[in-house]
């Protein structure tokens, strides 16, 4: 007759169980050591990018503070350039925004690049719909409200002087 199983011969020794136990923390850590590298790799990119749109600023400052109506009187080539800038400037802040959502000084450095770009995003977005749907909703939503803070409406589009 066989006696029944303890404990330890159902489940397994200690060590067994130890072994289990630190094989588990170790599957977490890994788990957490990949989600820091991906956090990490958005940071250094979003970094990066608006890097990228500062280098571009500082060698354009005509578009990075626009006049609007004189860029409008402009060469196509010229208003095709403004409109790239004004794109990379959405994506550098679309990155940044989502990388940094907790750091509010980064949103408020968008929201002060913006403000210039406003006449000529609500001519866009009058004329073009789609090209805002190019990028993320946050993003969308973020030149909406900017555009409706401002009053910067269409027809006109005028960004009022404050």
């Amino acid at each position: 007759m066989s006696q029944p199983a303890t404990y330890w011969q159902r489940y397994g020794t200690l060590a067994q169980m130890a072994q289990a136990a630190v094989a588990l923390l170790g599957f977490v850590a890994i788990l957490f050591q990949i989600n820091e590298i991906r956090n990490n790799n958005r940071a250094a990119s979003a970094r990066q990018a608006f890097l990228g749109y500062t280098d571009l600023a500082f060698k354009n400052p005509k578009f990075s503070q626009p006049d609007y109506e004189a860029i409008k009187a402009m060469s196509r080539d010229e208003r095709v350039q403004y409109e790239s800038f004004v794109s990379y400037f959405l994506y550098a802040c679309e990155e940044t925004l989502a990388a940094f959502a907790d750091k509010r000084e980064w949103q408020a450095s968008c929201d002060y690049d913006l403000k210039p770009h406003l006449a000529f995003l609500c001519e866009k977005n009058a004329a073009q719909p789609a090209y805002l749907a190019t990028y993320g909703a946050e993003t969308q939503q973020w030149v909406k409200t900017a555009l409706k803070n401002s009053a910067v409406t269409p027809p006109d589009c005028k960004l009022r002087k404050t």
